[in-house]
């Protein structure tokens, strides 16, 4: 006898259905698992031995051969072991047939008890996209699972729990819908910042529009600060957003039962981009609609930072390896920091560099041009002045920030409505055509400019997405000279020429 079992499975981040077959036949005792499965796949085997006599069910003393189709996609994880179960219970009539419309996923213990898998919320929506209304999942992946409209959400404590619902028995209440609470997670806040009004600003303009900043200045100076206290100001995630970074995390194991809705400077071209024997997101992709943030940047391995260029320009990046090539999305704000010298106190009013000319240059050239060129805003943040840090006025709080970023960002939501950018900084050029016009004064102010600072036509054009959102800040229809100019100066760092 042949059962099917509907399940899913993961390719990247995008899921898949998969049919998990069982078939009992005659001769000695043998369990085979087909369909190109890896060993976590073929292990189920003893898994579902164990839990099937553990729960009380009688195992099938028969040559059984489970296959996993399509069988030229390999099968990765534990996902199966659930419906790989279910397929040997249902093939020895220890259960009724299962609901067509029902699929089944889940690592099981020896116990009978089903532990969480990583992938479910991607494998959900797959669900509901192949006509799945009902989805079986351990109970901790459930509330995840339930992000996906149109399934029904069932989660599964242990193999019993489940065999008396499929038998009529006790019938598993669905699970409620995720909501959001409203609670947001603690951050550090700008009003801890005192003084470096200049660099509030640049980072305020930066959230608005999704641009890249990199902060340059001597230690002690708030780079890093300034940088941690970023998040607290970002433009609130449309679900969309919401869903597409929750998928990232889900597959990389990070997600959190209880709120499943969401590097350092010796990290590898693979931590950051991702890859492994088995591609899998590395910190560019974990990014996606955020903020990866580099501290120190001349200290990365050059090759790790020239990872960054593709997705910088495309957002996506593309891992490829001897078992397949993965695109993963990497829409993100390249936020860095780095002194301007080795010794760090270059340009200090104190006069303390001991760097030659020649030793600054070096140190700076540590990163490439093409990287540089990639990256909107290059801001000097100097040393705080003792009046700023004794000051008694409080500085603004982030909330009082955020509210004009998500203002700026509605705006901008708004206008490219329907055409799958979201924000200033993804501007095509034939947007920047469309709503970066200048009068002829800003156009006088842009030909010097570039003339004078050697611009290229990428910074050309990442000034103009600057100018459009400060102008979204400022309430503006049209981009002022004013705006322009200061769009420009984020891109004149005499540390950077």
């Amino acid at each position: 006898m042949v059962v099917s079992v509907r399940s899913l499975g993961l390719s990247g981040i995008s899921g898949y259905e998969v049919t998990v077959e069982c078939f009992l036949s005659g001769g000695l005792p043998a369990f085979d698992v087909v369909g190109l499965p890896d060993t976590a796949v073929r292990e189920a085997r003893e898994r579902v031995r164990a839990a099937v006599k553990t729960c009380g069910a009688r195992f099938p003393v028969s040559r059984i051969t489970v296959n996993l189709a399509p069988a030229g996609q390999r099968k990765e994880g534990t996902v199966y072991d659930l419906p790989i179960l279910l397929g040997l219970l249902t093939a020895s009539e220890e259960l009724p047939p299962l609901p067509e419309d029902a699929a089944f996923l889940g690592e099981l213990s020896l116990t009978g008890a089903l532990r969480p898998v990583a992938g479910v919320l991607p494998m959900a929506l797959c669900a509901a996209r192949c006509g799945i209304r009902k989805l079986y999942v351990p109970a901790r992946n459930a509330a995840e699972a339930t992000l996906a409209d149109g399934v029904t959400v069932y989660p599964v404590e242990n193999v019993a729990q489940l065999l008396a619902h499929l038998r009529g028995e006790t019938p598993i209440p669905p699970a409620e819908r995720w909501q959001p609470t409203g609670e947001t997670l603690p951050m550090p806040d700008f009003s801890e910042v005192m003084g470096q009004e200049n660099v509030k600003r640049a980072l305020e303009i930066a959230a608005s529009g999704g641009h890249n900043v990199l902060l340059v200045g001597s230690p002690g100076s708030g780079k890093s600060m300034l940088a941690r206290r970023l998040p607290s100001i970002l433009p609130d995630m449309t679900r969309q957003e919401s869903l597409q970074t929750t998928e990232i995390y889900s597959v990389a194991g990070l997600t959190e039962p209880s709120h499943p809705l969401v590097p350092h400077h010796t990290a590898s071209p693979v931590s950051l981009s991702g890859g492994g024997t088995v591609p899998r997101p590395g910190e560019i992709s974990l990014a996606h609609n955020g903020i990866l943030f580099l501290d120190e940047l001349p200290e990365f391995d050059k090759a790790a930072l020239e990872t960054l260029r593709q997705p910088l320009e495309d957002g996506v990046v593309t891992i490829t390896r001897a078992s397949g090539s993965l695109t993963l999305p990497s829409r993100f704000m390249l936020v860095c920091a780095m002194n301007p010298c080795r010794c760090g106190w270059f340009g200090h009013p104190s006069g303390r560099c001991t760097c030659t000319d020649s030793q600054v240059q070096s140190y700076l050239r540590r990163i490439s041009g093409p990287l540089l060129d990639r990256i909107d805003m290059h801001v000097e943040v100097p040393s705080v002045e003792y009046e700023a840090m004794r000051r008694k006025e409080q500085p603004e709080t982030s909330q009082q920030v955020r509210s004009r970023v998500n203002a700026a960002r509605q705006v901008q939501q708004r206008r490219y409505e329907g055409t799958g950018v979201t924000c200033n900084a993804y501007m095509t050029p034939a947007m920047i055509g469309q709503y970066c016009r200048l009068d002829a004064a800003g156009e006088k102010l842009m030909q010097g400019a570039f003339d004078r600072l050697g611009l290229t036509g990428r910074s050309h054009d990442r000034i103009l997405r600057m100018a459009r959102t400060i102008a979204d800040l400022e309430g503006e229809e049209q981009i002022l000279p004013t705006h322009l100019a200061e769009a420009i100066q984020y891109r004149s760092s005499a540390m950077l020429k």
